[in-house]
């Protein structure tokens, strides 16, 4: 055996031993990412009331950590596949934790744009390397959707892990703490998968194209950004000017990529109508979810009265859901077919959402619970099946760039969705009355973020700081149901487009021997 099929042996030998402890330790860097998100959303309050960002920087500290991990991940995943996945893992997770001791340690808005920004970069490289290392570790179809299913569990036990840890950290300690969970899983991560995960890469993988990776680069964010202040701010030259620059560095690299013998990412990918059609339905669902998962926490801490572990509780379902679902999900997908297990999960979240619509401030939690129970099962069949899909559609020495892809379309949309939904309820909220003889400071602070108005409200007569933290509420909640009206009309078409999109779509059977 030559020394290059040894070295693609080792991690595409079906029957090695370690393959379901070298996936367990792969599943905490996704785990690691997960509660990094999840957590930030519940410490938003506390981050707001210490650092006074604007509504804007609010939502810049909320979606710069996608932007990056938008415009780096499919640069990420060829330099994977370049130079060794487990390599880039390892290498981003230490460098994950590092970062998050300067988010932890952040004193202002502007740093902690930063520290989130550069968190963006490490993030990019741990996503593209678990699942790439997954469709190199597994080659029975079975198997696989069984450990996708589980890599998709963990992102969803991070969801719920984040919340419960962040809220018993936040009851005790500053907000930072809850950046600094992050070091012992890294530690983990790191000693064990030096041991445990074997290495794999593209034999042949050409060379890692920089031009492109600019390209990559200036198009995700520039598209992006103007896409989040023409939500926030309305159109101006400058926004179009940005999204110009954005489209043409996108053209030019797809044009790029069809003329490399060895490109960045091979855009024949997307002639397989199954993985286009999973890599859609993923961005128009996370875009359609996400403005409502960042506003989430607020709604049942500074409108419904909740504390930080209770409201972390009380996200409990939405990752229950998941996790099962996403178990079952490649058995239930074989039994039935892919289009209807995808589009029965959105269309399912897709009705949740448009309940969300007649919520109000004194909601009881049993619909609450409900809604995010079924929301989760959705998300877990749907997420699960598309990234099986998605991994089964490329020969093994491209999973890295189509990892990336799939975990591209996840960040570009949550970063579309914060900016779009996120700014359609910051906007309707800036816009609520405040009461009569309220300076004209507070009243500005107020109108920043609800966590603005209910720290103003403390410093004000016991009435007038009643009807002022009333007033926000209010505005707050119509901007979450406008919002989550918008995200189900996406999460219904979504629906109906993967229907058609993924029609004959299957997931492989039988053992695939190794090559």
């Amino acid at each position: 055996m030559s020394s290059t099929s040894r070295q693609a042996g080792v991690t595409g030998d079906p029957h090695h031993s370690g393959r379901w402890i070298a996936l367990a330790v792969l599943v905490l860097a996704v785990l690691l990412v997960a509660v990094d998100a999840t957590v930030l959303g519940l410490a938003t309050p506390f981050l707001s009331e210490d650092l006074e960002p604007t509504g804007t920087q609010l939502l810049w500290i909320g979606d710069v950590y996608s932007f990056v991990i938008a415009g780096l991940l499919v640069s990420m995943g060829s330099l994977g596949d370049r130079i060794g996945r487990k390599k880039l893992l390892l290498t981003g997770a230490t460098a994950f934790g590092a970062v998050s001791v300067l988010n932890a340690y952040a004193s202002s808005p502007e740093m902690m744009i930063v520290a989130r920004a550069l968190l963006g970069v490490a993030g990019a490289t741990l996503m593209p390397s678990t699942l790439a290392l997954i469709r190199n570790l597994f080659h029975d179809p079975r198997e696989r959707s069984l450990a996708v299913g589980i890599w998709g569990a963990m992102a969803s036990a991070g969801a719920a892990v984040g919340p419960v840890v962040g809220g018993l950290l936040l009851e005790h300690f500053w907000w930072g703490s809850v950046f600094l969970i992050n070091l012992p899983v890294m530690a983990v991560l790191v000693v064990v998968g030096i041991k445990i995960i074997p290495e794999s890469r593209n034999p042949s993988p050409g060379p890692w194209d920089l031009p492109s990776v600019g390209l990559s680069l200036v198009g995700m964010v520039g598209v992006v950004y103007a896409i989040k202040e023409a939500a926030a701010h309305g159109l101006s030259w400058m926004n179009v000017v940005v999204a110009v620059v954005g489209l043409l560095a996108l053209l030019w690299f797809v044009r790029r990529q069809l003329k490399l013998p060895s490109p960045l990412l091979d855009m024949r990918l997307f002639h397989h109508r199954g993985f286009s059609g999973a890599v859609l339905a993923d961005l128009l669902t996370i875009l359609g979810l996400s403005g409502i998962v960042f506003f989430l926490s607020q709604f049942l801490q500074l409108v419904q009265g909740r504390g930080p572990l209770e409201a972390g509780l009380a996200e409990l379902p939405a990752a229950v859901g998941a996790v099962t679902a996403g178990l079952l999900a490649g058995r239930v997908a074989r039994r039935w077919s892919v289009r209807s297990v995808v589009a029965g999960g959105l269309g399912a979240i897709g009705v949740c959402l448009a309940v969300v619509t007649v919520i109000h401030k004194e909601t009881g939690y049993p619909l609450i619970g409900a809604l995010l129970l079924v929301v989760g099962v959705g998300a877990g069949f749907a997420f699960t099946v598309t990234s099986d899909v998605i991994l089964s559609s490329v020969p093994k020495e491209q999973a890295g760039s189509a990892s990336a892809v799939s975990e591209t379309a996840y960040e570009l949309g949550a970063a579309l969705g914060i900016a779009l939904l996120g700014s359609i309820v910051t906007g309707i909220y800036q816009g609520f009355g405040t009461p009569a003889g309220i300076p004209a400071s507070a009243v500005e602070k107020a109108h920043e973020s609800l966590g603005g108005a209910v720290e103003t409200a403390e410093h004000l007569p016991p009435r007038q700081g009643s009807e002022l933290v009333l007033a926000a509420q209010e505005a707050f909640v119509n901007g979450l149901r406008v919002s989550a009206a918008v995200g189900a009309v996406v999460l219904l078409a979504t629906a109906t487009a993967a229907w058609f999109l993924l029609r004959g779509q299957k997931l492989e059977e039988g053992i695939i021997p190794d090559e």
